[in-house]
């Protein structure tokens, strides 16, 4: 719930920080932002949209995660967590709360807060799990997080700020980043025309993050998958591929593929140490 992270949250527009009032969050300067009736609340700085997932892209997320298909990254992602302290948990990019709901389930003495900017995922993360709050926000920009409160950030399958990141951790704070590898998804990227993964995703990674975090350990994730294809049609549409490939294209190139189809999952999770 909200109530639960408001001492690590910040006024978007001047920094102080945010108290409840019935419905509605404020702060001492007087700017007012309004609680969804879902539970999470909008702290987006400025009036421009900010581009997110759509609701069709959220819910295949939710199916696919809900069959429990990416069970080993998800375990993979609580263990590179267990080492940090209780305290706050950001997911940064949370989509719909399931990796920051298993993390908080293994650290009973941890709240989380899932940031993230589309509604549809807002509104699957407020109820992801009873110690979680939802909070919309872009990545992009400056977190409406106060300084130095976080003792973890996820950030699975997501893009981050560096500088941001390492304003809100505190000082022995972790991070844990989960980036897919080359072989990510082979049986289906140049079978279906899916986006490709950069060879050197992970070292630049790691590069931007330096000067803020050390590298504490890394483990490559990597498993099969026997997939019928409206769970195909379920990952394709959760990822970046879904803004590319055409429904009807993917259901036409799917019909060449075997069904089950057999997929692989690789991705490295990468636990850093904030200076």
């Amino acid at each position: 719930m909200l109530v639960d992270v408001l001492p690590h949250l910040a006024c978007p527009h001047c920094g102080a920080a945010l108290d409840q009032a019935g419905g509605q969050l404020r702060c001492a300067s007087g700017h007012v932002f309004d609680i969804a009736r879902q539970g999470y609340v909008n702290l987006v700085a400025g009036s421009a949209p900010v581009a997110g997932d759509s609701a069709e892209m959220v819910a295949a997320r939710s199916a696919f995660l809900a069959a429990g298909h990416f069970r080993p990254i998800t375990d993979a992602v609580v263990a590179a967590a267990s080492p940090a302290a209780g305290g706050c948990v950001v997911d940064l990019g949370a989509g719909t709360g399931h990796y920051l709901a298993a993390v908080l389930d293994a650290g009973p003495d941890r709240v989380g807060l899932a940031l993230e900017v589309s509604k549809a995922a807002l509104r699957r993360a407020a109820r992801a799990h009873p110690r979680l709050g939802a909070v919309g926000c872009d990545v992009w920009a400056a977190l409406p997080v106060r300084d130095e409160t976080v003792s973890l950030v996820l950030n699975v399958f997501a893009p981050r700020n560096p500088a941001e990141l390492a304003r809100v951790v505190r000082p022995g704070g972790g991070l844990v980043v989960v980036t897919p590898t080359v072989a990510h998804l082979a049986g289906l990227v140049q079978e279906l025309g899916l986006l490709t993964v950069a060879p050197d995703k992970s070292s630049r990674t790691a590069a931007a993050l330096s000067p803020y975090f050390g590298l504490s350990t890394q483990e490559e994730c990597e498993f099969d998958m026997e997939l019928p294809h409206e769970d195909v049609l379920s990952l394709v549409g959760m990822g970046p591929s879904a803004w590319h490939v055409g429904a009807a294209t993917l259901r036409e190139r799917m019909a060449a593929l075997p069904d089950p189809v057999r997929v692989t999952a690789s991705v490295l999770v990468t636990a850093f140490r904030r200076a």
